[in-house]
């Protein structure tokens, strides 16, 4: 798998579990930004950047260890490879 190669075969329903987190993820950066144009407290300010990115790592994992299934079922095993070396770096 290239590491341009499109998740095209994926079917997202509204319930999708990843999509769910995502749109999470984005009300976080959406505080986020407001906490910053509000000169709120620097350490607050981390811990929801922290946090942010914390949920972005979790999605990244789960978005490649899903892949990494497919490939697997699939007997795609050169894509399997250059998957796990991804989920490894998580």
């Amino acid at each position: 798998m290239s590491p341009a190669t499109p998740l095209t075969h994926l079917v997202i329903k509204a319930d999708d579990p990843t999509l769910i987190q995502l749109k999470r993820i984005k009300g976080q950066l959406d505080g986020i930004i407001t906490m910053y144009a509000d000169d709120r407290d620097c350490v607050d300010l981390v811990r929801q950047i922290v946090a942010a990115r914390s949920s972005l790592g979790r999605v990244a994992r789960d978005i490649l260890n899903d892949e990494a299934g497919r490939c697997s079922k699939e007997q795609r095993t050169s894509d399997l490879d250059a998957i796990l070396k991804e989920v490894f770096r998580y």
